[in-house]
């Protein structure tokens, strides 16, 4: 009776530890190959720019057969990463993520592809990680843009370097972009640097008290603000306009936002650059459901992430002016009643 009991309970430690190996080494259940289920981890979804990705992603994913769950980490790094363990304990089968801090997923990433899933970077290159794609317009172009954006109205003259956030890659690819349109110009003289500085965040309250300190430090003698997105243009010309200097000072951003738009329609931001965000999402949703499947995306470029060379699918944006303003319209990015609003 004895030997019974100790070969039952031998038996039953045996099948647990079997079965325990077993759970470690395979990778979780995920969805079918016709219906993959996708998480998108998105930084901060309070931004405009996010929650238009959002919804074009989910359409175009669902409309391949895809389900999407959505994450915003609201500029969150550690509940990013948290949102992220849990779309892995779910058994998703791609994770796109739009990374709060570029420099901290390295653990996590390698938690999900431990798992079988897939990851894709989206518009901001995640650093130091085994990233299976990244996918964005390239940021160095738009860069390239927002310098000679300025620099065609001002081409002489005390300069402010507005930065992103020193936690994003983009804002140092940007950076490299404007310097190789604006170099020359400072090595001749033409050009004088006196300010430049990251903003953290974007934020546009940080970027308008940034701006007014620059303003005081220079007696508002700058020329030019070179700002890397719309909603840090819009902190600054806050400030330039409580110095009668809007409109005056020529000012750079991206990201085509409403208000920003609006802002180089009236004359009081220079130029954006438009990326058309339907493109974006779209491209990444067919690029996740293929890895879902197994497939290999079309890439045509490859990034550097410090861990290894990143496949990478580069869009192409637009330099948007007075001049072609429509453009967002003809596109069907706004409505014209969007721009002519209050």
């Amino acid at each position: 009776m004895k030997f019974a009991m100790r070969r039952n309970v031998l038996s039953s430690l045996l099948c647990g530890a079997v079965l325990a190996s077993l759970s470690l080494a395979a990778p979780l259940a995920h969805a079918s190959k016709d219906h993959p289920e996708i998480g998108f981890c998105i930084d901060d979804l309070r931004v405009e720019r996010w929650s238009r990705d959002r919804d074009y992603f989910v359409a175009a994913a669902e409309k391949l057969g895809a389900k999407v769950s959505v994450q915003s980490a609201d500029a969150s790094e550690e509940r990013q990463i948290s949102q992220i363990e849990n779309l892995i304990s779910r058994g998703v089968d791609v994770i796109v993520i739009v990374p709060f801090n570029s420099k901290t997923l390295g653990n996590v990433v390698a938690e999900a592809r431990k798992a079988g899933i897939k990851v894709v970077s989206y518009d901001r290159l995640i650093l130091d990680a085994d990233i299976d794609a990244y996918i964005s317009f390239d940021n160095e172009k738009v860069g390239e843009m927002q310098a000679q954006g300025v620099y065609d109205v001002r081409p002489k003259g005390n300069y402010f370097l507005l930065g992103g956030a020193p936690t994003d890659n983009n804002a140092k690819m940007l950076r490299q972009g404007q310097l190789k349109v604006l170099q020359p110009a400072i090595d001749k003289g033409d050009i004088k640097v006196v300010g430049q500085q990251w903003v953290p965040e974007w934020s546009a309250s940080t970027a308008l008290r940034i701006m007014e300190d620059a303003l005081t430090a220079n007696n508002n003698k700058i020329d030019a603000v070179v700002a890397s997105n719309d909603g840090t243009a819009g902190g600054a010309i806050q400030a330039l306009a409580a110095q009668g200097l809007a409109g005056k000072v020529p000012i750079s951003g991206q990201d085509a936002d409403l208000a920003a738009v609006k802002r180089v329609a009236a004359g009081t931001q220079t130029m954006t650059v438009y990326k058309p965000l339907k493109l974006i999402a779209g491209e990444a949703a067919k690029l996740s459901v293929a890895l879902a499947k197994g497939e290999k995306p079309a890439f045509n470029a490859q990034y550097d992430n410090g861990k290894k060379k990143v496949d990478t699918v580069l869009l192409q944006p637009t330099k948007l002016t007075k001049a072609n303003l429509d453009t967002v319209v003809k596109d069907g990015f706004y409505t014209q009643e969007q721009l002519a609003s209050k």
